[in-house]
């Protein structure tokens, strides 16, 4: 299937891209928070721990070949470490500001500049930002590597809590890959995440025929130019984030049942936390894509933002179509793996509502149809609705309002000595 991507121009797609990766990161400022009230701070460290882990090795590995920047299984250098985390929705550009060094094949360096995730989790005490920066970062840093090359190991010089306050760089990282090192296993559910029908999704291959690059075979950039791709690497980049999105939540459902009771309530509770969660990125989605390419706040612009929007999104897993003022939903590989779209229809509009108020407070939607095939219709009310609190919660993630700035695209040459 044809991506819903392919009419947007070049442009477009290229601000869409910065857009989609950070959308995927404030998933969990969506999620978390709701862990953290059923189960505790602890817990939820445990969760995202799961969540990351069982996800990125897959998205990181489909994205490796999609551009052309793939090694052979356990040849990945870090170079190709480097390149998979400049498009991983787990740090998105400018709001995670990684800093790449290469020494040479096998040892590298990184730095943030600036951590958007560190920027919401400080203001809630050091016992929050020890659970992300230590707790959380060690395993699936690790893990994400692992796709790359299992004996690489990601370790780090200094990070938060900062000492002093206020200390830049955020953190700072060595990446070492020796065949010494002991290879780095995948959790259990990441067996289970790669059987799913996201990971097998198979997309529209690139066209190298078409103007501009076609793939990232080349040298590392500080900065990944996005325009410099062609159309076509974009709109493949595009539908790759979004299923990078689908297969974090996919691995978030998981970690959420493993800590529900196998009942009724445990089936409501997975439920009721996963649609907070699906609410408040919908919501927040929803404001930065409509922004992003500068839709109109109206019916035919929220119709537009649904039809780009990642819970439809790609085509080639979510089967919708777009009519006027209308998305009508049917079965597809997306409903096989229980993924967002199954949390949504005629018993569940929570989310849809929050995507089209996002445009504009004024709109609603209409669904009817059944759980698997339905229909929503933009409508008009005459008076606006309250922002619903899952959104509210989403947006006090520094990165619900971050703006991009303009950077330069410069390659990354080894520096010597060849490392510490």
């Amino acid at each position: 299937m044809t991506s819903r991507y392919a009419d947007l121009s070049r442009a477009q797609l290229a601000t869409l891209v910065r857009e989609l990766l950070l959308i995927g990161q404030l998933i969990d400022r969506s999620g978390m928070a709701w862990c953290i009230a059923a189960f505790g701070r602890e817990e939820m460290a445990q969760i995202a721990i799961e969540e990351w882990a069982a996800s990125s090795p897959v998205y990181t590995r489909r994205m490796q070949r999609a551009l052309g920047y793939a090694a052979e299984p356990g040849e990945g250098d870090v170079v190709t470490i480097f390149k998979g985390l400049q498009l991983d929705i787990g740090a998105p550009p400018q709001f995670m500001d990684f800093r790449y060094t290469v020494h040479d094949r096998w040892h590298g360096e990184f730095h943030l500049d600036h951590c958007g995730a560190l920027m919401d989790v400080e203001p809630m005490g050091p016992d929050y930002v020890r659970s992300m920066c230590h707790t959380i970062e060690d395993p699936t840093f690790d893990a994400t590597a692992v796709a790359t090359n299992p004996r690489a190991q990601v370790r780090p010089v200094h990070r938060p809590p900062r000492v002093p306050a206020g200390r830049t760089p955020h953190c700072a990282w060595t990446v070492r890959i020796d065949p010494s090192y002991p290879p780095v296993e995948g959790i259990p559910a990441l067996a289970l995440v790669e059987r799913s029908r996201a990971a097998t999704t198979e997309l529209d291959p690139v066209d190298p025929l078409d103007e501009g690059a076609a793939d990232y075979a080349g040298p590392l950039l500080a900065d990944l130019d996005l325009t410099a791709f062609s159309r076509s690497a974009l709109v493949r980049i595009a539908d790759e984030v979004c299923l990078q999105m689908h297969l974090l939540n996919l691995a978030f459902l998981l970690a959420l049942r493993a800590r529900t009771r196998d009942d009724g309530a445990g089936a409501a509770q997975h439920r009721t936390i996963a649609t907070k969660q699906l609410t408040g990125i919908a919501g927040v989605a929803a404001d930065r894509i409509r922004r992003a390419l500068d839709l109109p706040a109206d019916a035919d612009g929220a119709t537009e933002v649904l039809r780009l929007h990642p819970l439809l999104n790609p085509a080639a897993y979510v089967e919708a179509s777009v009519g006027t003022r209308s998305v009508t939903v049917a079965p597809s590989a997306a409903h096989a793996d229980s993924a967002w779209v199954t949390l949504v229809g005629p018993g569940s509009t929570g989310p849809l509502q929050a995507a089209v108020r996002a445009v504009s407070p004024y709109l609603d939607v209409e669904v009817t149809g059944t759980a698997e095939h339905w229909t929503a219709t933009v409508v008009t009310r005459e008076e606006p609705a309250e922002e619903p609190d899952e959104v509210a919660v989403t947006r006090i993630s520094t990165g619900a309002s971050f703006e991009f700035q303009p950077r330069r695209s410069l390659p990354i040459t080894p520096v010597h000595p060849a490392h510490a």
